[in-house]
């Protein structure tokens, strides 16, 4: 939420100048605490099964406009279009060709390697893992966990700026 790539410290700092721009409308994003990254790395390294696994917490999504209308309501929100470069709309941590490795493990998701020299069904049966369906993906746009306009002025004094207020 606070790391230099978020757009909560940006739009924190921009909120002086009343002008928090929009890169696009449609633009989400998912959402994590350095907690919620730290939780998941210490998650992946006791359930590490044999090397190769990627591990995709299940994390809300926000919409760009909802953390600009959290941070700044009166501040005037410009839509100033994708940087050169290439920004995508929406993040996404698991293509739908990845999904014919990828196990719903509850809290997480893991894509495991295409090969591997473990036993699957220990896996499975140890972490009761499910396939996902094929074609499944997981972006930030159709997601189905969202935070709010509320949740994320909750979340910006929890973990970002204790002294934020509208």
């Amino acid at each position: 939420m606070g790391s230099n790539g978020s757009v909560i410290p940006f739009f924190l700092n921009k909120k002086k100048e009343g002008v928090l721009p929009i890169t696009s409308v449609d633009m989400t994003r998912f959402n994590i605490s350095l907690q919620g990254g730290v939780d998941m790395v210490m998650h992946a390294l006791e359930h590490a099964w044999g090397g190769g696994e990627i591990f995709v917490p299940k994390i809300p999504s926000y919409r760009i406009t909802d953390v600009a209308e959290a941070i700044g309501p009166e501040c005037e929100h410009p839509v100033v279009g994708i940087r050169p470069g290439g920004e995508k709309i929406h993040e996404e941590m698991i293509t739908s060709s990845d999904s014919y490795y990828t196990y719903d493990l509850g809290r997480y998701y893991t894509i495991l390697p295409a090969t591997h020299k473990w036993n699957l069904e220990e896996f499975i049966t140890k972490h009761n893992a499910k396939q996902v369906a094929p074609e499944f993906k997981y972006n930030s746009g159709e997601n189905d966990e969202w935070d709010t306009v509320d949740t994320l002025r909750n979340l910006i004094v929890e973990h970002v700026d204790s002294d934020f207020k509208v």
